[in-house]
């Protein structure tokens, strides 16, 4: 099955962090799943990063290389179709960032790994 990664659930499967869910965590190792990230979650950490927001412990293509590529992740580009869906999608929530990733999963009906239940007013596939 193919599963999207929202931003912070990256973050916390890279750092390892204690709030990624027991669910979540399984669904990210599950062999049998392809694990997806937005290009909107490296934007969205870059400039956080840029901002003060966030702090990484090693420069941002590293943890670009360590959080994704070397996990197995697979990128999945932002296409047409995805961008289109923005234009008629609610605005359930405002961060630019989460309704990409949204219209992403809802486009490519796939599952969302995401701890924010505010997207669910979107009827997406979120896994928690």
């Amino acid at each position: 099955m193919n599963v999207l990664l929202d931003t912070h659930t990256l973050l916390w499967v890279y750092w390892n962090d204690p709030q990624l869910s027991s669910v979540a965590a399984r669904n990210v190792l599950d062999p049998n799943n392809r694990i997806l990230v937005s290009p909107a979650s490296h934007w969205e950490v870059a400039i956080k990063m840029r901002i003060g927001k966030l702090t990484l412990r090693e420069p941002f293509l590293d943890f670009v290389q360590h959080a994704i590529f070397d996990n197995g992740f697979t990128i999945l580009p932002i296409e047409p179709r995805h961008t289109a869906l923005l234009t008629t999608l609610p605005l359930h929530h405002k961060d630019p960032f989460d309704r990409l990733i949204v219209a992403q999963a809802l486009v490519e009906n796939m599952r969302l790994i995401s701890a924010d239940p505010a997207l669910d007013a979107y009827g997406v596939q979120r896994c928690w």
